[in-house]
This record gives C-alpha cells, structure tokens and sequence, in this order.
C-alpha cells in the first residue's frame, strides 16, 4: 500500500490519476497492470480485456484510491482534505476527525460520516485523541471508559467532549462500528456503559443545519437507538440497548431501521409501533422485501394513508408499493395483510389499472386475481398499458387505429413519461412513448422533473442521448428551480447510482447545446459556466472544460 505524503496535495493526485488514464489509452502494460491489482473489474483479465472496459478518469482515480488503501476516491479526497485541514489549523484536528467520525447530525453540519477516513487519519496520528474519555467512546477503548467509570460513576449520564455527547451516545453514532476493526471494541464500551447504569433513553438535539453544535434542536431529539438502528444499523448495540429498556417508539429507529432487517426485527419484538411512522412507505422506497414483511406481521397497517406529500397523493401503500414498481412478492405481501386490491388513487384510478400504468403486468393479473374481475380497459387505458410495457406493435396499432388517442390522456396518464423515466430498466418504454408523440418536457416523479432531467439524475446517459435527439432540452427545469445542468451537477456529485454514467450525459447535453466551462480564476474546485460558479465531478468538469477548447 502506497503512503501519503505528511502534507498531501489533492492537485498532484488527481494529475496522477489523469497521468494513469493516459497511459491506459496509450496502452501501457504497466498501466493495465495497475488496474489489474487494483480495480476489482479488471482483476484477473488480461490487457486486451483491460483495454475492451473502456475505462474512464473515474476508474484511475479509484485504481489510485485503492492504491493507497481507501475504497473510493471520495474516502481518499476526504483523508486528503482533513490533513490539509489539520496541517493548516492542529487546534481543529480533533474537531476536523470528529466530522469524519459522526455526520452531521452529531458534529454539527451537513456532511455525511466517512468512517474509513476517520480510522486512517487516527492510523496516521495514532495520539490525536489523547486520553480524553469521550473521545474513547468513539473509537470504542475500553480501558480508557473503564478507568472514567471507576474515577466518576456517574460520568457515563453526563454530556461532554468536543461534541457534547452522554458517553451512549458517542457510542451508538461512531460510524466506525461499521468497520470490523472496531465493531467489537465499540460494542464492549456499550455494554460498560449500560451495565454502569448509562440512561439507554439519553437524547440530544440534533446539530442538523439551521441547528448547529453550538446550538442544538431543541425540538428535534436525537436517541442512543436512532444511532445504533437507524443511523449505524448494529444489530448488536441495537440489542444492548432494547435490553437495558430503550424505547423503540422513538420517532425515527424504526423508519430508518428498514435497511437492515436484523434492526427492524429487534425493534418490533420490543414493542415499536409500525402505525404513525411511514416506515411502510419507507420500505417500499428501498425494495425491501424481508423489511415489509416484518412491518406487515407486526401491526402495520396496509391500508394506512400516510401524512402529508408525496405519498397521500397515492392514497395507500398498494398504490405507492406499484408507483416504485415493486414486484409481485411485495404486493402479494401487502394483500396477504389486509391491502384493499380495490384501493384507488384520489382521482380514482383502481390499482389494477395502475399497475397497467406502470407496465406490471404481473402485479395486474395478481391484482385481478384478487378481486375477482378484469374489466376491458377503455382505449387510452389500454394504449398506455401497451406503451408502458415496452409493446411496441400494440401501441402503435392502437395510435394507427386511433389517430387521436393521445390527445385524450389526461395529465396523471402524461406524467408517466418522466415516472417510468425516473426508474431503472423502463428505457424501452420511455423511448416508445417518446417516439409516439408524447409531451416530451411533462414533468413528474418525486421531485417535478422532465424525463431528460430524471434520465440524467440516474446517470442513463443512452436515454439522455435519446431525448435531446427527439426535442428534449437542458434547460428543462426542475421542482427545485434549476435546469438539467443543476441536475448533472448535483447527481455527478452525489452519484445516486452505482453505474450511472454521468460525463456521458454531459457529452450528450453539450452536443445539444448546453455551454462549456471555464476555469475558474479563483483557483476553486468549481468550474465557470455562463459567469456562474458551478460545481460538477472532478471527470464532468473535466469534460467540460475540454470540450471548451475543443474548435
């Protein structure tokens, strides 16, 4: 494993990863030969399948991540820019690893917690701490809580350390028991803590912006439990914690509980309340199968509406299980618990023609199954129903016969375009709709957007391609006020995909008239566009600050 220099750049890596890439398109053995023992897509394949992957800047700079020891490129910026940080500022060294110990929920901002950057930069200064007994709840040393406990017994209730947390707390929010080196260290120092009488119910006021360290919620309060099950998903600091008597009706375990079901299983067997949650409509967020079915067995209500947008809008989990187009097994769940298979949408819409709607043909015949009926569908049903399953020779056959039929379709029906746009593996049906003369800027899904800025979020850079071909523009906007420019800019940053593909959506947008980028003067990470700075991944600006000096 490569070290890093005591005073890294970020400027010199990111030219490294881009010295890689180069080498790759020249086809270097040396370089293939990295990627081979470094990137897991390219381990034990030769040069001309090394070479086929059509690797791209992001894969140098998570080749070189790896190289250094960190999964991710974003793991090692983040170990980079909080040594900077240290370097030019040791009094907040501490403050500066605690952010990357705790989100900022517990250490007061906006950041998400980074966990291997936390034990690298205590790998790298192994004193940083110092002997300070909260800091050793972090980080689970046992010695250290144990010797606080026998000074004071009663300092395992009291809020202190930088961050001022109850010492439970510092220990049910450390991101770090999510690495194996320090699960178990961290799980003793629990178990210390509740056997010496720690209040397993102890809160704190989250530091969320507007709150703030300084200034904490008062309303918003944050449980030892929520860490452990909702945040950090420990099923056994979960366990510890129900058995000293914590209460799982919290307000938010159970809700943020449902990705991890060993959680959710132990909640609900302490007694959490599904009712008045929305964790049935959380889970049917995640597809999670197991999850649901512990909901449902434990007193969820699937009939129940949830409050408040978006999901009222869909009346029930039924409808909201087929607007995220959840498979078979899923609504078979929710009917098998109870579910009205008549349930209709506010402007009445039954969920057998929903699931139509969203091309589940599956889910239809279950439904109809269920309620003992399948109905002929009116001609507009039955042409969306064909477009939204991808059936091309129906849908067209249909328009032919039927000249005006999509003049008939009301808003909710258009509003599928940008919906099914917005979910993986509905390509097909996307396109078909398209090229049958929908409204191409409808826009709809979660957050009000059109089918081009919906493909782009998801980084689908062939279905981006496709709608700017077909009349789809950049300057579409959003439910948040901005254009597909902020979407690129927001998703390229976040990647809410595992595979999207987002400086190929930039290709396809520039090709269709989106502006480049120019440096910006000021030195910043940010790139200039249109005078504004903005903010793109490191191999979107690239791209697009290439594209500017291109003739």
């Amino acid at each position: 494993m490569k070290r890093i220099p005591a005073r890294p750049d970020l400027g010199h890596l990111k030219k490294q990863a881009k010295e890689l890439l180069a080498s790759y398109r020249r086809g270097d053995p040396a370089a293939f030969s990295r990627f081979r023992d470094a990137l897991p897509v390219a381990a034990r394949t030769d040069d001309l399948a090394i070479a086929a992957l059509g690797l791209r800047l992001h894969d140098a700079q998570s080749c070189l991540a790896r190289e250094y020891g960190f999964v991710s490129w974003v793991d090692l910026q983040g170990f980079v820019l909080a040594r900077i940080a240290q370097a030019n500022d040791p009094a907040r060294a501490v403050l500066l690893w605690l952010r990357a110990a705790y989100a900022g929920e517990i250490s007061g901002g906006n950041n998400v917690a980074k966990p291997a950057v936390a034990a690298r930069l205590l790998e790298e200064s192994p004193g940083l701490l110092g002997d300070d007994p909260y800091l050793a709840c972090a980080i689970g040393d046992a010695d250290v809580v144990r010797r606080a406990i026998a000074r004071d017994p009663e300092w395992v209730r009291r809020a202190g350390g930088p961050l001022l947390l109850p010492p439970l707390n510092a220990i049910a929010y450390s991101s770090l028991v999510q690495l194996p080196a320090f699960r178990e260290r961290l799980r003793t120092c629990a178990k210390l803590l509740l056997d010496a009488g720690a209040d397993p119910n102890q809160t704190i006021g989250s530091r969320w912006p507007p709150a703030s360290l300084a200034a904490p919620s008062e309303t918003d309060r944050l449980s030892a439990l929520y860490g452990a099950a909702g945040q950090n998903r420990d099923a056994e600091i979960t366990r510890l914690l129900l058995d000293a008597g914590a209460d799982p009706n919290d307000g938010e375990s159970l809700y943020h509980s449902v990705e991890e079901p060993a959680c959710t299983r132990l909640l609900l067997k302490a007694g959490a309340r599904v009712s008045g949650t929305n964790a049935l409509y959380r889970v049917l967020d995640l597809d999670q199968l197991e999850s649901l079915q512990l909901l449902l067995a434990h007193g969820g209500d699937p009939n129940e509406a949830a409050p408040g947008e978006p999901s009222s809008s869909w009346g029930r989990p039924l409808l909201w299980a087929i607007r995220r187009r959840r498979s078979a097994a899923h609504i078979e769940a929710l009917l098998d618990a109870g579910a009205d298979a008549s349930a209709r949408t506010p402007e009445g819409i039954d969920a057998h023609t929903l699931a139509l709607r969203f091309g589940l043909t599956e889910v239809a015949q279950l439904l109809a199954q269920r309620t003992g009926g399948n109905a002929p569908l009116p001609l507009d049903e039955q042409f969306v129903a064909a477009c939204a399953r991808g059936d091309g020779p129906t849908a067209r056959r249909l328009q032919q016969e039927h000249p005006t039929v999509l003049s008939t379709l009301s808003p909710a029906q258009l509003r599928l375009l940008p919906e099914l746009a917005a979910q993986p593996g509905c390509g097909a049906a996307v396109q078909l709709m398209v090229e049958l003369g929908w409204p191409i800027a409808t826009t709809g899904g979660d957050w009000d957007g059109s089918a081009l800025n919906q493909a782009v979020f998801r980084g689908d850079a062939a279905l981006a391609r496709f709608l700017l071909a077909h009349g789809a523009a950049w300057t579409e906007r959003h439910g948040f006020g901005d254009n597909v420019r902020g979407t690129l800019s927001w998703a390229s940053l976040n990647q809410p995909t595992d595979d999207g593909d987002w400086v190929g959506c930039a290709e396809a947008l520039v090709a269709h008239g989106m502006p480049t980028a120019q440096p910006d003067p000021g030195g910043s990470d940010g790139v200039i566009v249109e005078g504004k700075l903005v903010w793109f991944s490191d191999e979107v600006s690239d791209y697009l600050l290439g594209a500017s000096r291109l003739p």
